[in-house]
């Protein structure tokens, strides 16, 4: 790092341009290609690769944080072999989930179904032991997907090592319904699947804008632990007279001392993410999500880690999204 022209042009190859690795590194972040119960607009397993490429392009001068450039970051090499078996699995979702669209009974893919199924937990045991591993070595650890489906198994890491935290979600999508299209591990199960999890005490979702009625029922059910700030009414209250940081304000205060960000970065408005998988008009600007993160640091709580999911694999994209990792970075490494 001594050596190290932050000035200059960045380290080809290496995320945000720094030298280092995974072993000096104090935050790990895991790349995950995998994006195969997707049920609108494809491109997000080959999103890490996209941001890892454009974020090269990002000046290491944080107008907050003071040299950050000198903290380590490290991602890890994108496993070539996830990448293939996530194509071939998804060329078996698209086909099923064709034929449910032309209306065909949900029985007729079942085999296709608990396939997949099985493969999506088998990457959640394997994300698991990764992080499982990096967290013993006192790191911090972040997922990059791919799908919203990709980060359980980092919670499930973290549900281990500590007895409570709280989820700050900034997403379009409420992410509970209990399957979706006959995948347990569907990317708009997230949620539901991180409630089974004794150890996540609170999820606090902000932006939620696109939700059907079981997603409803169940943020009633389980109002003691979901708190969700619908985007319509953030856009009335600001309409009205409210500020950002009120509002903000009242949204820390739903999450307990120990905090993990899942940012889906459709929860942003569309134009900072059109090719995400499924866009929704309405949304965060970059700004006020930065802002909402920076004021979680400020309140004293603590980020224990962190995933970034569902970036479009185009260059306008993956610039963006590889901007919310760097601040996503910067603010974790800070709260410490």
């Amino acid at each position: 790092m001594n050596s190290f022209d932050h000035n200059g042009p960045g380290i080809k190859g290496k995320l945000f341009g720094l030298p280092g690795d995974a072993d000096h590194a104090q935050l790990i972040v895991i790349p995950v290609p995998w994006e195969v119960t997707v049920t609108y607009k494809e491109g997000t397993a080959v999103a890490p690769a996209a941001m890892l490429q454009a974020s090269n392009q990002i000046d290491l001068y944080h107008h907050y944080i003071q040299e950050a450039w000198k903290i380590p970051v490290a991602m890890l090499p994108i496993a070539d072999n996830l990448l293939i078996e996530n194509n071939s699995l998804r060329s078996l979702a698209r086909t099923y989930i064709q034929a449910l669209e032309a209306g065909a009974d949900a029985e007729t893919g079942k085999v296709v179904a608990t396939k997949i199924n099985e493969a999506c937990e088998n990457l959640n045991i394997y994300i698991k032991s990764q992080a499982q591993n990096l967290l013993r070595a006192g790191k911090l650890v972040a997922v990059l997907g791919g799908d919203h489906s990709t980060p359980l198994g980092l919670l499930r890491a973290l549900s281990e090592k500590y007895d409570r935290f709280g989820i700050l979600q900034i997403d379009a999508h409420a992410d509970l319904r209990k399957s979706y299209e006959g995948f347990t591990y569907s990317h708009g199960s997230i949620m539901f699947n991180a409630l089974k999890l004794p150890a996540v005490a609170r999820i606090v979702q902000v932006g939620v804008r696109d939700y059907c009625d079981e997603e409803m029922q169940m943020m009633l059910r389980a109002a003691a632990r979901v708190k969700t700030f619908f985007d319509p009414d953030l856009k009335t209250q600001l309409a009205e007279g409210s500020t950002w940081k009120s509002i903000c304000d009242r949204i820390i205060a739903e999450l307990p001392p120990l905090v993990y960000i899942s940012f889906d970065i459709d929860g942003l408005r569309p134009n900072l993410c059109p090719n995400t998988g499924t866009p929704v008009p309405g949304g965060l600007e970059f700004e006020q999500a930065i802002y909402l993160i920076q004021q979680i640091v400020k309140s004293g709580r603590k980020i224990i880690g962190f995933d970034l999911c569902e970036v479009g694999n185009q260059e306008w994209d993956a610039c963006v999204g590889a901007r919310v990792l760097w601040e996503l970075s910067q603010f974790a490494l800070s709260s410490r």
